[in-house]
């Protein structure tokens, strides 16, 4: 199975192998409100704006794939991504964070 390609993009889901594990990552509501506490002061427009810019930061590739993560299903925190390996390295996990961003708030 190829993990660069979605799982069900139309449902705003996002596949990525973290040592070794295939996830489906998705922004839920939930995961969304997570990720708005996360990034404390910054909203969700300034974030999207950011990734549109190329100006994000690690901190939000970071936020966006722990936040994805939870709404797919899975219980760790982003302390337990700090040593993770991703498969594709950090040009996969920004590729997924945007992602994520695109397909939460695309009208399909």
């Amino acid at each position: 199975m190829d993990m660069n390609a979605p799982h069900n993009p139309w449902a705003g889901e996002v596949a990525l192998v973290v040592d070794g594990q295939a996830y489906t990552c998705k922004l839920t509501l939930g995961a969304l409100a997570e990720l708005e506490a996360a990034l404390g002061a910054d909203t969700l427009v300034e974030l999207v704006k950011r990734f549109e810019s190329g100006g994000f930061s690690t901190r939000d590739v970071l936020a966006l794939i722990v936040a994805g993560l939870r709404g797919g299903g899975w219980q760790g925190s982003a302390r337990d991504m700090v040593g993770a390996q991703i498969e594709g390295g950090v040009v996969r996990a920004a590729e997924v964070a945007a992602q994520l961003l695109a397909r939460a708030f695309a009208t399909p």
